[in-house]
């Protein structure tokens, strides 16, 4: 390893770097939270771009949680790899468990995040999706998913640090894909960190708050009914 980042401001203001020609593009800054959500605040600032987030949550195999075998974001999206759910075995029921049980947490965070503000407008918005790594793809997938299903005009993928063969492939799925550091071997997110704490809640809400505060609050449009309301899942075949 050659090369890490100190924390995820340290990150954030990298990536930022890389991303200095959508300044001017009308551009959006979705987060994953929770961990994507510092990282994003740095880039919005350097751009002056509205921030929010985006819920994803990834669906683990029960006995080994870090293992993704899909995930599901907000709207009703789901995507499924199905590689994993064949080689470890996964029944029917075992997973609607684990999607009923990270529903819950995708809904208490809307509102929890959201405090009963709508989602912004993502239509013709170019739209920067940021988190602070890539090792399996599961979760950005289903972010993917959530903001094509939107119209956007344009999708940016923008994370520090992504599996090199990972970031191949979703390279394909969106507009353009930034990432500052590609490794053939991530191993696991953190180990490109020198400080990777896990974040709470407070501290999401406390960015989201800075960034309204600062002057680039979302472009919202009250009673928008989601354009993803009862979407059908979309399974898919990531690499494990």
């Amino acid at each position: 390893m050659t090369r890490r980042f100190t924390d995820r401001a340290d990150a954030g203001r990298q990536l930022a770097a890389l991303l200095a020609h959508l300044r001017d593009q009308r551009a959006l800054v979705l987060a994953l939270p929770r961990g994507g959500v510092p990282v994003a605040y740095e880039v919005a600032h350097s751009l002056k771009a509205p921030l929010d987030v985006l819920n994803v949550r990834k669906l683990g195999v029960p006995w080994h949680e870090e293992l993704a075998m899909g995930a599901i974001a907000t709207g009703g999206v789901r995507v499924l790899n199905n590689d994993v759910i064949m080689a470890a075995g996964i029944t029917a029921s075992q997973l609607d468990e684990a999607t009923a049980r990270e529903r819950l947490e995708v809904d208490r965070r809307e509102r929890l995040y959201r405090g009963g503000r709508p989602a912004p407008d993502l239509r013709g918005r170019t739209v920067i999706l940021v988190d602070d790594g890539i090792a399996t793809g599961a979760t950005v997938r289903a972010a993917i998913s959530v903001v094509r299903a939107q119209n956007a005009a344009r999708l940016v993928l923008a994370v520090p640090v992504a599996q090199d063969s990972i970031a191949t492939e979703l390279a394909r799925e969106v507009d353009e894909l930034v990432c500052v550091i590609r490794p053939g071997d991530l191993y696991a997110i953190g180990l490109w960190y020198d400080e990777f704490p896990q974040l709470t809640d407070r501290e999401v809400r406390g960015f989201l708050a800075r960034a309204a505060a600062a002057g680039w609050p979302p472009v919202e449009v009250p009673g928008r009914a989601s354009a993803l309301d009862g979407a059908a899942d979309k399974s898919r075949n990531p690499p494990a």
